[in-house]
C-alpha cells in the first residue's frame, strides 16, 4: 500500500490547474451559512488521514497512495463529490479498520483532482461540517459508514466575551505570523479577510503546529467558544516558543557581535600604542594623582592609595585584573573620606520639622532633640544607634527623612529584609570576579559625606544561609567602640562609621540577636489612638494623596467625623498604612468624577463614604454585652497592635472535664487549668457548691479559632468567667481586663499595656483591670490616652473577683 502524506496548506501548489480554473475563495458568513443548511446523507464513504485533521470550511490538498484511497476518490469525485474525511489513531497503521480511526470527523466536498508526474494522486478538498460515525456500513472495496450530524453549540451573537476572544485570537495569529521566518506575511492578509468567525477558529487551529491527536482533540469539542478558548491556549503556547527561539538567536548574535567588536577594538589599540610608543592610560593616572591630592584621607589611606596606584601602572591593560584594580582605585577616591556635612544646631527649627512630618512619636523626637543639644556642646560626639521598634505602618522608616532634614545632613537607606549574604554587609575580596564592596560602603560613597542619617530598615528579618550571617556581621557596624575601624574586605581598609547617624527600625525584637540588641537603644514606637490617626489623616495623609491624584484640597473635603468612620469602619491596625489606601480609594472616586464630569459630593458624607468604600467591615472588636453567664472581656497583644478578646465558658452534665479549645498556645491553656484548680481549692470562698464540679463538664473557648494565640495574661480573665459560670452573676458592664494568675490567687504584671488600652478604647470599654505592678506603665502614657478611662490595680484574684462580679444573676440562670 502506498503512503498518504499531507502538504502544509501554504505550500499549496495551483500550477496543475487549467487556465479556466476558479479560485478558491475564503469561506464567506454566507457560504457557511447554506453549508450548514445542507443535508447531510445517511451514508458516506471515510477517508482515512494518515498525519492531519481537516476542519470545516477549510481547504487542504492530500496526495493519496493507497489503492482504497484512489479508488474512494475517483467514485466520489465521479459522483456527489462528497465524502467523509476522518484521522487515523495511529499514523503507523498502513490498512485503517474502524477501530484504527476516530468517530468523529468533517464531511468535505473534493474541488480538484490532479494526477501527478510521479503516479499519485492529489485531490484538494474542502471541510464543511462535522459529523459522527454511528456504524460502519461495509469495509470493501473501502470503508462506508451510517453518519449523522455532530451537534455544534454557537455562542450568543451578541456576547462580549466571544468577541474577546475572537479579536485575541487575531492577535496572536498576527504576533505568530510577524515571528515566525517560516509563515509569508502575506497570511496577514488572509486573516484579516475572514469574516466568519467559526471559519477563524477552524482556520487557525487547522495551520497550528499540534500533534494529530491535539487537532482531533480541538475538533471534537462541540462547543465554539470552548473551541475557541483551547485554540487560544495553543496559540499562546505557540507564541511563547517563538519568543524564546527568538530570543535565544538574538542574544548568541550580540555575543558573537561583541566579542568580534572587542577584538577589533584591541587590536586598534594594540597599534595605536604601537605607533606612540607609550602607554596611553598615563593620562588617567595622572588624572588619579590629582584627585587624590584633593582628598582629606590620612596618611595610611594615602600610602595604601600609592601602592595600589603603582601596582596598577604595572599591569597590562588587556589583562581582566586591570580593570579590578582600576575600580577599586576609583571606589578609594569616590569615598568621602574625613567630609563631613556641617550639623544644624538650631533645635527649635529640628523640632518644628519633625512635629511637620510626623503626629506624636514624642520619644523619638525626644531623643534626636538631646543627641543635637549634646553635639551642639560637644562637637566630636559619636553618633547614637537607635533602634524604633512597633508594629507596621507607624512611621518609623518615614522618620529617617525627617531627622536627616532637622540635622541637615544626607539621607541613605538600606533595606535589610531577607539578607542573607553576610557579603552584603562587609563586601566581596577583590580578588573575585565580579567583586563589589558592601552595601555600608556604596551608600556612604553615594551620600558623598561620612556622617549621613544610615536607616536600617526591617533589621528583625535578617536571615543566615549557608553564605553567612549577616546579623553578625553587624555587630561590627553597630558597635560604637567598633565602628570607627569598621573593615569592608574589598576596600581593605578601616573605614570611620562612627559619626554615621544608624537608626535601625524593627516590627518583633525577639528574632533580633541578642549581641545586636544589646548595641542599639530600643525606642518602642506603639500604635496610635483614633484621635492621633483622625489627625495624621487630616494633616499628612489626605493632602499627599491629594498631591499624588493631582486634586486640590477645594476638589475633596473629609470631616473629622468621616475620617472616624473610615479609621473605625475600614482598618484595623496600629499604623496608619491601611488608613491611607482608604482615603485613596475615596480621592481616586472623586478624580474619576471630575475626570468623567460627574456630579459628586465634595464634602464627604457618612453615605458617601460607604458608597465609595461599601459597608463598614470591621467591627469586631467591640464590647459585647453582659447578659450570659461566664462571657469576660480580656486584652491582647498582636503584631499590630492591641486588640479585645472574648474568653466564653459554658457548662454541660458530664464528669469534671474540662475542655479547652480555640487555637490556644501552651501557656494560654496552662493559664485555664491554673483558673480552674484555684476555683476547685477555694469554692467555698466564692460560694460554689463542690459537688458541680464532679456533675457538669466545663468548656472554655476563646473565638477567632483560626487566629492563634498564646500567652499568660488571659488569666484573670478566664478565672472571672469560670466564677461568673459557677455562680451564674453578671460581669460588670464595660469592664476588661489583662493579668497572669498563679495557683495561689496572686495576679502577675503583662506586657504592651498601652496598646492594650488603646483597643479598649476603641472597644468603647470603661474600666479596666491591671495588676498593681502594671502601674508604672499607665503613668509613662500620656493623659490624653487615659481619658474616660478608670483603672483597678490588683494583686490578688479575690479583689479582681470582687470589682468584675456583681451580686445580680443572669437571665435564664442555670440551678446547679
Amino acid at each position: 500500500m502506498g503512503e498518504m502524506k499531507i502538504s502544509r496548506f501554504d505550500n499549496i501548489d495551483l500550477q496543475g490547474l487549467d487556465e479556466d480554473a476558479e479560485l478558491i475563495p475564503l469561506l464567506t458568513p454566507e457560504d457557511e451559512e447554506q453549508m450548514n443548511k445542507e443535508e447531510l446523507p445517511d451514508t458516506l464513504p471515510v477517508l482515512p488521514l494518515r498525519n492531519t485533521v481537516l476542519f470545516p470550511g477549510v481547504v487542504i490538498p492530500i496526495t493519496a497512495g493507497r489503492d482504497k484511497s484512489i479508488n474512494l476518490i475517483k467514485d466520489a469525485n465521479n459522483g456527489t463529490k462528497t465524502i467523509g474525511v476522518v484521522s487515523q489513531k495511529d499514523e503507523q497503521t498502513e490498512n485503517p479498520g474502524v477501530n484504527d480511526i476516530n468517530t468523529l470527523g468533517t464531511v468535505a466536498r473534493i474541488l480538484r483532482v490532479l494526477q501527478m508526474p510521479d503516479g499519485n494522486t492529489t485531490v484538494i478538498i474542502q471541510g464543511k461540517k462535522r459529523f459522527q460515525i454511528e456504524s460502519i456500513v461495509s469495509e470493501k472495496p473501502y470503508l462506508t459508514a451510517k453518519v449523522k450530524e455532530a451537534e455544534e453549540i454557537r455562542p450568543d451573537e451578541k456576547s462580549k466575551e466571544f468577541e474577546a476572544i475572537i479579536d485575541s485570537i487575531k492577535e496572536l495569529a498576527f504576533r505568530i505570523i510577524k515571528d515566525n521566518p517560516n509563515i509569508p506575511s502575506e497570511a496577514t492578509f488572509a486573516i484579516k479577510n475572514i469574516q466568519s468567525n467559526s471559519f477563524l477558529i477552524n482556520f487557525v487551529s487547522s495551520n497550528l503546529n499540534l500533534s494529530v491527536a491535539e487537532k482531533q482533540q480541538l475538533l471534537e469539542i462541540p462547543n465554539l467558544q470552548e473551541r475557541a478558548l483551547a485554540t487560544l491556549k495553543y496559540m499562546n503556547m505557540e507564541l511563547q516558543k517563538l519568543e524564546l527561539r527568538n530570543d535565544i538567536q538574538s542574544k548568541v548574535r550580540s555575543d558573537m557581535d561583541q566579542q568580534q567588536r572587542e577584538y577589533f577594538l584591541h587590536q586598534q589599540m594594540k597599534t595605536i600604542q604601537e605607533e606612540l610608543g607609550g602607554l596611553s592610560y598615563e593620562e588617567e593616572v595622572e588624572e588619579m594623582r590629582l584627585k587624590a591630592k584633593k582628598k582629606k584621607w590620612n596618611k595610611n589611606v594615602q600610602e595604601h592609595f600609592e601602592k595600589e596606584l603603582a601596582k596598577m601602572q604595572r599591569m597590562n591593560p588587556q589583562v581582566a585584573e586591570y580593570s579590578i584594580q582600576r575600580n577599586y582605585l576609583d571606589l578609594i577616591l569616590d569615598l568621602p573620606w574625613n567630609e563631613f556635612s556641617k550639623d544644624k544646631f538650631d533645635l527649635k527649627r529640628a523640632q518644628q520639622i519633625l512635629d511637620r512630618d510626623h503626629y506624636g512619636l514624642e520619644d523619638v523626637k525626644r531623643r534626636i532633640i538631646e543627641y543635637l543639644a549634646v553635639l551642639k556642646l560637644r562637637n566630636d560626639m559619636k553618633s547614637p544607634i537607635l533602634c524604633l521598634y512597633g508594629p507596621p505602618g507607624v512611621g518609623k522608616t518615614s522618620l529617617g527623612k525627617s531627622v536627616a532634614e532637622a540635622l541637615g545632613r544626607e539621607y541613605v537607606r538600606m533595606s535589610l529584609g531577607g539578607l542573607r549574604d553576610e557579603a552584603e554587609i562587609r563586601g566581596h575580596r577583590k580578588t573575585y570576579i565580579g567583586a563589589m564592596p558592601g552595601r555600608i560602603i556604596q551608600s556612604l560613597k553615594k551620600a558623598g559625606t561620612s556622617n549621613p542619617v544610615f536607616i536600617l530598615d526591617e533589621i528583625d528579618k535578617l536571615s543566615n544561609s549557608h553564605q553567612g550571617d549577616p546579623s553578625s556581621a553587624m555587630l561590627e557596624v553597630l558597635d560604637p567602640e567598633q565602628n570607627a575601624e569598621f573593615h569592608d574586605n574589598f576596600l581593605e581598609m578601616g573605614y570611620d562609621l562612627s559619626k554615621v547617624m544608624f537608626i535601625a527600625t524593627a516590627n518583633n525584637l525577639s528574632s533580633i540577636q541578642p549581641a545586636l540588641l544589646d548595641r542599639m537603644e530600643i525606642i518602642n514606637v506603639t500604635g496610635y489612638t483614633i484621635e492621633e490617626k483622625v489627625e495624621i489623616a487630616k494633616r499628612h495623609l489626605l493632602p499627599k494623596q491629594l498631591k499624588e491624584h493631582g486634586l486640590s484640597a477645594k476638589d475633596l473635603k473629609i470631616g473629622k467625623r468621616q475620617l472616624e468612620k473610615i479609621v473605625e469602619g475600614y482598618t484595623r491596625e496600629s499604623g496608619v498604612r491601611n488608613l491611607e489606601k482608604q482615603l485613596a480609594k475615596m480621592v481616586r472616586y472623586a478624580a474619576k468624577s471630575i475626570a468623567i464630569e460627574e456630579e459628586y459630593s465634595i464634602k464627604v458624607s457618612d453615605a458617601d463614604v460607604e458608597k465609595v468604600l461599601g459597608p463598614a467591615r470591621l467591627e469586631r472588636d467591640k464590647y459585647e454585652n453582659n447578659e450570659v453567664a461566664g462571657v469576660v472581656t480580656g486584652l491582647a497583644w498582636t503584631s499590630v497592635g492591641g486588640d479585645i478578646l472574648f474568653i466564653e465558658s459554658i457548662l454541660s452534665k458530664g464528669k469534671g472535664q474540662l475542655n479547652i479549645t480555640g487555637n490556644l498556645g501552651k501557656v494560654m491553656k496552662e493559664s485555664a487549668t491554673i483558673a480552674m484548680e484555684y476555683i476547685k481549692s477555694n469554692a467555698d470562698t466564692f460560694g460554689i457548691d463542690p459537688d458541680v464540679f464532679d456533675r457538669y463538664n466545663v468548656h472554655i473557648h476563646v473565638p477567632e479559632g483560626a487566629t492563634p494565640k498564646d500567652g499568660p495574661s488571659a488569666g484573670i480573665t478566664m478565672l472571672t468567667s469560670l466564677v461568673s459560670l459557677f455562680t451564674q452573676r453578671k460581669v460588670k458592664k464595660s469592664i476588661a481586663m489583662t493579668g497572669e494568675i498563679t495557683l495561689r490567687g496572686k495576679v502577675l504584671p503583662v506586657g504592651g499595656i498601652k496598646e492594650k488600652i488603646l483597643a479598649a478604647k476603641r472597644a468603647r470599654i470603661n474600666e479596666i483591670i491591671l495588676c498593681k505592678d502594671n502601674r508604672k506603665d499607665i503613668e509613662e502614657i500620656k493623659e490624653e490616652y487615659l481619658k474616660g478611662l478608670t483603672f483597678y490595680y490588683v494583686t490578688d484574684m479575690s479583689e479582681v473577683i470582687d470589682i468584675a462580679i456583681t451580686g445580680q444573676k443572669v437571665k435564664n440562670a442555670k440551678t446547679l
